[in-house]
């Protein structure tokens, strides 16, 4: 899958995964290979992701929205630590 982190400043990151799991509204939720197409508002918090090569790397976000289509994922957040 391909994934986009996205700030109202730059683009925070961009490239391959196996998984990320990130803070929704409702209750953080991972998504995976062929996910359903999802649009959802997200909290402060962790965004988790596993790459490639099984390496996790951690983002902390506050707050954003996140959309899952096609295997690609693009994440808006409202700012990244």
């Amino acid at each position: 899958m391909k994934i986009e982190i996205i700030t109202p400043e730059k683009k925070v990151f961009e490239g391959d995964i196996k998984s990320v799991r990130v803070p929704g509204k409702k209750g953080s939720f991972q998504v995976l290979k062929d996910h359903a197409p999802i649009v959802s508002t997200l909290e402060n918090g962790q965004v988790i992701m596993v790459d490639m090569d099984g390496k996790e790397s951690t983002f902390e976000i506050n707050g954003g929205v996140i959309e899952v289509k096609a295997n690609k994922i693009i994440l808006l957040a409202d700012s990244v630590k």
